[in-house]
């Protein structure tokens, strides 16, 4: 295909929800060769200009989110006038919300940065997932969640990309022939789930990682019938115990984590 094409992302803060959207909505199309243009914390005339100004260099797609509305407006009209396709990433959600809740809108740039009382939820549970990583720290009565499985079946960033989220997520390897550590089979307060891949592909990923540590000696450790033993032996124990499993062989870090939030809220009996 043609290209490239030229993004240009404009707003009145860090950009960050703006990059975000925009990525996830690139990653629809493949083969589309594009070019972003980051313009953050335009927060006047002459900041706005500047952008534009730009825009009129490397004409393409202009995304945007401006709350202060004489800015916003000046923007909208400026794309206008260059026949340049624009739009508001915020309006759609902020306008549907405005008339349900029916209350007006702050009108405050960045306000979802500020630091709250969720942002420090989210660095307390960043820091307690570091101290609880790969059954380094086997206190976990304090977790919400808790993963089990194999090695290298993406316990770890499963487990930063829920404590993100403001979760205390903890996780433990599952070693073949040896027992779960007896804690395990005591908590009922936190979610255990048990995470588990198709042994080629557990095979697969720990080759790669045995390589990149310069490693060539074969071991038990990527021995494809050692390695389907073990997926059974951890898929065995998830049954014994009633823990949720989920099947990771297919799944990314981010679709994994949204089950174990859907199941965590099950788990504490909140509504959906």
């Amino acid at each position: 295909m043609s290209g490239p094409f030229h993004v240009h992302l404009i707003s009145d803060a860090t950009g960050e929800t703006l990059h975000g959207v925009t990525r996830a909505a690139l990653a629809q199309f493949e083969g589309i060769s594009v070019q972003e243009h980051s313009h953050t914390l335009v927060r006047s005339e002459r900041q706005l200009q500047r952008a534009l100004d730009y825009v009129r260099e490397h004409k393409g797609l202009v995304l945007f989110t401006i709350v202060n509305q004489r800015l916003r407006n000046e923007l909208v009209a400026q794309c206008g006038l260059m026949a340049v396709p624009h739009f508001d990433v915020m309006e759609g959600p902020v306008g549907l919300m405005q008339s349900v809740f029916n209350a007006p809108k702050t009108q405050r740039p960045g306000g979802q940065h500020e630091i709250d009382q969720k942002y420090l939820q989210r660095m307390e549970a960043l820091n307690y997932t570091i101290e609880h990583d790969d059954g380094s720290n086997l206190d976990l009565g304090s977790a919400e969640v808790i993963l089990v499985g194999a090695s290298r079946t993406s316990k770890t960033p499963t487990c930063v990309y829920l404590a993100i989220r403001g979760i205390r997520a903890a996780n433990v390897p599952l070693v073949l022939g040896m027992p779960p550590p007896s804690q395990l089979l005591t908590f009922t307060t936190p979610l255990i789930v048990g995470l588990w891949a198709a042994p080629e592909r557990l095979v697969q990923i720990r080759r790669n990682r045995l390589q990149t540590m310069g490693e060539e000696r074969q071991t038990d450790y990527v021995d494809l019938e050692k390695v389907r033993s073990e997926v059974m032996a951890t898929r065995r124990l998830y049954e014994q115990q009633g823990w949720h499993s989920i099947d990771v062989t297919r799944r990314s870090i981010e679709e994994t984590a949204a089950t174990i939030m859907t199941l965590l809220t099950e788990h504490r009996g909140e509504p959906a």
